[in-house]
């Protein structure tokens, strides 16, 4: 595996995982209204869109290098 295709599957991951935390976060916040897990929830979630435009980003910009 070369290190731009491990770079992508790392990135992929941290978007997954962002987004799950921030899912369970805000869902979590429904229950017990405590204000700090909304904002991590509200922050991992731009936290895995900010993830996922750094991931097109990269993706674009290392194309021209060659195969993953």
């Amino acid at each position: 595996m070369s290190l731009r295709a491990f770079h992508i599957l790392f990135i992929v991951i941290s978007v997954f995982l962002a987004a799950g935390f921030g899912v369970w976060a805000v869902r979590h916040y429904q229950a017990t209204r405590d204000a700090l897990i909304f904002v991590l929830g509200a922050a991992s979630l731009v936290g895995s869109v900010l993830l996922a435009v750094y991931l097109v980003w990269f993706i674009s910009k290392t194309r021209k290098m060659g195969p993953s």
